[in-house]
C-alpha cells in the first residue's frame, strides 16, 4: 500500500511541478495585463458590491459564502502547516504571489460562470460553472462533461470524506485516543445526519447556513490566532523576516530550498484558494446579481480572504512554535503551536474551529456535486443517487485512513484545473469585454445593469435577456480597447 501510495505522490509531482503550475502561472498574469490588474484596481469596488440585494434568489453574499465554505478548508490548517515544514518559510510568500495572480484567474471564471448560468427548478435558483460555458461558450458538451465528472468525484466524493476523516481524527485527538472503537461510525453517522438535514433544504437554506458558519468559524480561529501572534508580537518582525528572507534569500538559493518554497507555496495556495481550478464558479453562477463583473469581483476578495487573512494568520501561528523543517507538518503542527502559546484548552477549541471548518466545506462540496450532477444529467434517481453516496463517503471517511485519497485528490484537482484553464484561456476575451461594460457605467454613475445586447455577437446565453425597463439607451456603450480608459 505505501509502494502505492509513493506511486502516487510521485505522479503527482511531476503533473505539478512541470505542466500545472507553468500554466497557472502564465494563465493568471496573462490575465492580469490583460485585465490591467482588476484584482488590485477595482478592490474598493468589491466591498461596495457586498451591499446588493437579491430579490428572490441567492444574493452575492451567499454565493460567497457558499464558496468560501468550500475553499476555507482543512488546508489552511494544515496545508500551510505542511508548507512551511517542506518548504521553509519562504513559501508562505509564494502562497500570497499565488493569491494575487491568481484573483484574475478567479475573477475571470466566475465572471464566464454568471455569463452562461442556467435557471434552476426553483424560481430565482440558477445553476453554473465550467462545465456550462464549455458547452455554450465553446461548443464542447463533451469537455464539460468531463469537468463535471471530475468535480463530482472531486469534491462530492473524496474530499467529502477526507473532511469527515479530519473531523474524526481532531475528535479522536482531543481525546487523547481514548475513544471506544464505536466512537468513529457514530460520528460519523452523526455527520451524515447534519449534512442530509442541509442538503434536503436546497441552494437556498445552503446559503443561510454558510452564512452563519463562515463568519463564526473564521471569527473564532482568527481570536485564536490573533492569541497567539499578540503572546509572540516581540518575534513578528523576525517571522515576517524569515518569510520574506526564505523566499529570495542567499542562502536558500544556493541550498535549491528556493525552488521547493516556490513549489510549496504555489502548490499548497492553489489547493486552498482553488484560483481558477474552477470550483467556486459553481458557487458563483448561484448569485442572483444584475451584472456578472459583480460576482467576479466577490469571488476574487474571497481568494484574497483565504489566503492573505487566514492562511497569513495560521502562518504566524505555526512559525512563532518554530517547527522544525524536516517533518512532513499537517494539521498537527498547528495545534501544538497552539498548545504551546495557549495552552491546552486552545487545542480543543481547534477541535470546535475544524469541525465548523470541515463540516462547512462539506456542504460546498456537496453543492458543487450537485449542480454538475445536473448538467450531466435530469434524472431525479441519479440525484438522489449521488445525494445517498455523498452521505456514505462521509460515513466511510470517518472511519478510514485517506493517506492515498488525499493524494488521488490532488491529481484530480489538478486535472480540473488543466481543463479549466485551458477553456478560459480563449473565453477570456468575452469576460474583458464585460469588464469594459461594467467600468464605463460605474464611470457613468450607474449601478451597473447587463444584458446580452450590450455586447454584439454574444450567444449561448440563458439569463441575461434584457426586459422593457433595462432597454435603456441612455446606458453608455463600453469603449474599444483601443480608445483611452
Amino acid at each position: 500500500m505505501s509502494t502505492l501510495d509513493s506511486w502516487i505522490l510521485q505522479i503527482n509531482d511531476y503533473f505539478w511541478t512541470y505542466l500545472l503550475i507553468p500554466l497557472v502561472a502564465i494563465a493568471g498574469l496573462y490575465f492580469t495585463v490583460r485585465s490591467r490588474a482588476v484584482q488590485l484596481r477595482l478592490l474598493p469596488e468589491m466591498f461596495r458590491i457586498f451591499k446588493d440585494k437579491p430579490t428572490d434568489g441567492v444574493s452575492p453574499f451567499g454565493a460567497f459564502s457558499i464558496s468560501a465554505a468550500a475553499r476555507i478548508g482543512t488546508g489552511n490548517i494544515a496545508g500551510v502547516a505542511t508548507a512551511i515544514t517542506l518548504g521553509g518559510p519562504g513559501a508562505v510568500f509564494w502562497m500570497w504571489v499565488m493569491a494575487v495572480v491568481g484573483g484574475a484567474s478567479s475573477f475571470v471564471e466566475v465572471v464566464l460562470a454568471q455569463l452562461y448560468k442556467a435557471r434552476g427548478n426553483q424560481p430565482g435558483t440558477y445553476r453554473g460553472g465550467p462545465a456550462y460555458y464549455m458547452e455554450r461558450a465553446l461548443g464542447k458538451r463533451w469537455l464539460g462533461m468531463l469537468f463535471a465528472a471530475l468535480i463530482t468525484v472531486t469534491f462530492g466524493f473524496v474530499l467529502t470524506a477526507v473532511q469527515s476523516n479530519t473531523i474524526a481524527v481532531t475528535a479522536k485527538g482531543s481525546l487523547n485516543g481514548a475513544g471506544s472503537a464505536w466512537f468513529t461510525p457514530l460520528l460519523g453517522v452523526a455527520l451524515a445526519v447534519l449534512l442530509a438535514l442541509a442538503v434536503f433544504y436546497g441552494v437556498k437554506r445552503l446559503a443561510m447556513i454558510t452564512q452563519v458558519m463562515v463568519p463564526l468559524m473564521a471569527g473564532i480561529y482568527l481570536i485564536l490566532g490573533v492569541g497567539v501572534v499578540l503572546l509572540n508580537a516581540t518575534a513578528v518582525p523576525q517571522m515576517l523576516g524569515d518569510i520574506i528572507g526564505g523566499a529570495f534569500g542567499i542562502r536558500e538559493l544556493a541550498g535549491g530550498a528556493v525552488g521547493t518554497a516556490i513549489l510549496q507555496g504555489v502548490r499548497r495556495g492553489m489547493f486552498s484558494n482553488e484560483a481558477g481550478m474552477g470550483s467556486a464558479p459553481n458557487a458563483a453562477a448561484a448569485a442572483e446579481t444584475t451584472h456578472p463583473v459583480k460576482q467576479g469581483l466577490i469571488q476574487t476578495l474571497g481568494v484574497y480572504f483565504d489566503t492573505l487573512v487566514i492562511c497569513t494568520m495560521t502562518a504566524l501561528v505555526v512559525l512563532s512554535a518554530n517547527p522544525s523543517l524536516t517533518e512532513r507538518g499537517g494539521a498537527d503542527v498547528t495545534q501544538s503551536a497552539f498548545d504551546t502559546t495557549l495552552g491546552g484548552w486552545a487545542g480543543h477549541l481547534l477541535t470546535l474551529v475544524v469541525f465548523l471548518v470541515a463540516f462547512s466545506s462539506m456542504i460546498g462540496n456537496y453543492y458543487y456535486g450537485e449542480s454538475n450532477i445536473a448538467f450531466i444529467t435530469k434524472s431525479r434517481l441519479v440525484m438522489h443517487g449521488y445525494r445517498g453516496a455523498i452521505l456514505a463517503c462521509t460515513v466511510l471517511g470517518a472511519m478510514g485512513s485517506l493517506s492515498i485519497v488525499w493524494n488521488l485528490a490532488d491529481i484530480t484537482m489538478g486535472a480540473m484545473a488543466l481543463v479549466n484553464l485551458l477553456a478560459i484561456l480563449p473565453l477570456s476575451a468575452i469576460a474583458f469585454k464585460l469588464l469594459d461594460d461594467y467600468v464605463a457605467q460605474r464611470r457613468a454613475g450607474l449601478d451597473p445593469v447587463f444584458t446580452r445586447d450590450r455586447v454584439p455577437g454574444l450567444t449561448g446565453t440563458e439569463c441575461w435577456e434584457p426586459t422593457v425597463s433595462e432597454k435603456t439607451p441612455e446606458l453608455p456603450v463600453p469603449a474599444s480597447p483601443s480608445e483611452p480608459r
